[in-house]
């Protein structure tokens, strides 16, 4: 099998996003109380690998009338959901979702304009980590912040620390490692 199709059997199921939508998720991982120490009223915002909006509505709410939320998936029926799930929240004229490939992010036209980018438990799903911080990093603007949380499985210790270091390379410095469950972290700016 092509690298590509191998690395497309990790996707998450779009089905599963009811799950990682639902009250039990944010028991597990409460969007505002991870988010809150990043995210300010205008800001413009990155949710690489949203599903159904677990994170994205809550990023809509807290960046305010005047800010944006860019919600990037692999996956058009995540993205269908999440802007019915916007709708119905209120915040569907602050979020633009975006189709991307196991190739590209589809954000090359975001470049300095990202104040804060979120990529939760996703980045092992994507075929070409170092080139995905790549694209990541180019969107955001100098002192931008990215928070990266990855599950401690399947991701290894040594998994994330290249993922780290990859980050590293393409101008990011790891301000800190928060706690957050199950997850291994880390809180990064654009130098």
């Amino acid at each position: 099998m092509p690298n590509g199709e191998a690395k497309q059997e990790r996707v998450c199921p779009w089905w599963l996003g009811y799950f990682l939508a639902s009250p039990i998720r944010t028991w597990l991982h409460d969007p505002k109380k991870i988010l809150r120490p990043h995210l300010r009223e205008g800001m413009t915002a990155l949710d690489i690998g949203p599903g159904m909006g677990h994170f994205t509505l809550p990023m809509a709410e807290m960046v305010g009338g005047g800010g944006r939320v860019i919600a990037v998936d692999v996956q058009e029926k995540m993205l269908a959901s999440l802007k019915r799930r916007a709708g119905r929240a209120g915040v569907e004229g602050r979020i633009e979702t975006r189709l991307c490939s196991g190739s590209s992010l589809n954000i090359d036209d975001l470049a300095g304009k990202v104040d804060f980018v979120l990529t939760f438990a996703v980045l092992h799903e994507i075929p070409d980590i170092p080139r995905a911080l790549q694209s990541i990093s180019r969107t955001l603007r100098p002192g931008g912040t990215l928070l990266i949380a990855e599950p401690r499985r399947p991701v290894s210790e040594a998994a994330f620390t290249k993922t780290i270091a990859a980050a590293e390379a393409y101008g990011l410095a790891m301000v800190e490692q928060p706690p957050i469950r199950r997850s291994r972290t880390a809180v990064m700016t654009k130098r």
